[in-house]
């Protein structure tokens, strides 16, 4: 069996070179226009030569997928056809979901990706997306493992198999539209469905309350397929595809980490109970087997209107200068404080995302256990450089 391609999600430099170190085969970006995700930081047309230097890896070259998947309109397609023919020479293939785009696509000779959009749910809608162009299809996620097998033996499949989920079919919903005029389908989601709601009934004409044990009843816990990998690593699929464009470098960090070992290796239950407990440490909101394996139940809802990790982060300082030779950072702290054994992470748009544990501190060639606000501080830390920035890790 081929290894299934894991494929991360990345919304701005920094996880672009967290997602590479981490171990993703593959990343997905947006532009400032026409993806899912308008509210992420998204890149530049400018930005798409230092993407593609960046993934050309010494062992392997990072293959590149650009989201264009928003629905679109008359007037757009000027724009949209001028976006096509500037990218082709930096991505290996367009995410979309207009049949519009598809057919620009095919004008430029620019491989295409059937985006989750669609909904593609049985084998005659592949077929015909297949005699489309299509290269690949992101399936939709209200498939059953069967289900998913059947597909992939007509064209070359991609699932999702962690992160945020909506309660809308394959995120087609209309709810932020109708509340806020601000549309799901071109990418403006302010997800009101992540909120509380009171449910009431008209009874001889008043209005009853309904009780109920969870007031969070359209907010889906997030995917998380660790736990039955190895039955999807079985399924022919041909990528593994994390959710996240607006998530922080630390998600990416640990979630590309956690399943790169997974597809790697036959993981034991006792790392299989590792890994939800580093997954748990980054932003979700409690996990759930999605429909790959059965019918979500009232369990599969989350009941917290924010992020249920275990971990967050606290701002402390920047990297003012790094001693390569000493593997010595000087660190300016502008917020708060560290002592000796204070778990950091470091984040910079070169260095990616570093995880170091504190053993030493230094203030002038002295031995100190802890630093405030407004020290300069001598620590010994892994490779990063000036203007990375370092967040104490807080258990919650």
């Amino acid at each position: 069996m081929q290894k299934p391609e894991l494929l991360a999600p990345v919304g701005d430099f920094k996880c672009l070179v967290t997602a590479i170190n981490a171990g993703a085969d593959a990343v997905y970006f947006g532009l400032q226009e026409f993806n899912m995700r308008a509210r992420a930081k998204n890149f530049t047309i400018k930005d798409l030569s230092k993407i593609a230097k960046i993934c050309k890896q010494k062992n392997k070259e990072i293959k590149r997928y650009l989201t264009l998947n928003t629905i679109a309109y008359d007037n757009e397609l000027k724009k949209i056809e001028k976006i096509i023919k500037k990218v082709k020479p930096y991505v290996n293939a367009i995410i979309c979901s207009d049949i519009s785009v598809m057919i620009l696509c095919r004008k430029y000779n620019l491989p295409f990706h059937i985006s989750t959009q669609c909904s593609v749910s049985n084998s005659k809608t592949a077929e015909f997306y297949k005699k489309l162009g299509a290269k690949r299809i992101i399936l939709a996620r209200e498939l059953n493992l069967k289900q998913i097998k059947k597909i992939s033996k007509i064209i070359p499949i991609e699932i999702f198999i962690h992160g945020a989920m909506c309660v809308s079919v394959s995120g087609r919903c209309f709810t932020s539209q109708f509340l806020f005029n601000q549309s799901a389908n071109r990418g403006k989601c302010i997800q009101p469905c992540r909120r509380p709601y009171k449910a009431y009934h008209i009874k001889d004409n008043q209005e009853q309350e309904l009780k109920l044990t969870n007031h969070h009843i359209l907010s889906a816990k997030d995917l998380c397929a660790f736990p039955f990998i190895e039955k999807l690593k079985k399924a022919n699929i041909s990528a593994f595809k994390i959710e996240g464009r607006n998530r922080e470098p630390e998600y990416i960090d640990i979630v590309v980490r956690i399943y790169r070992k997974a597809i790697d290796n036959k993981l034991t239950k006792s790392q299989i109970k590792q890994g939800i407990k580093e997954l748990n440490k980054v932003y979700n909101k409690g996990f759930s087997s999605g429909f790959l394996l059965r019918i979500p139940t009232s369990d599969s809802f989350s009941k917290s209107e924010h992020s249920s990790a275990t971990h967050s982060k606290k701002f402390i300082g920047k990297i003012n200068h790094y001693y390569k030779k000493l593997g010595v950072a000087l660190l300016k702290i502008n917020t708060g404080s560290l002592k000796i054994d204070d778990d950091i992470i470091i984040i910079g748009k070169t260095t990616g995302t570093k995880r170091h544990k504190i053993k030493s501190m230094q203030i002038k060639n002295k031995p100190i256990q802890k630093a405030k606000k407004p020290q300069d501080v001598a620590i010994k830390l892994p490779l990063c450089r000036k203007g990375d920035e370092v967040y104490k890790v807080i258990r919650k």
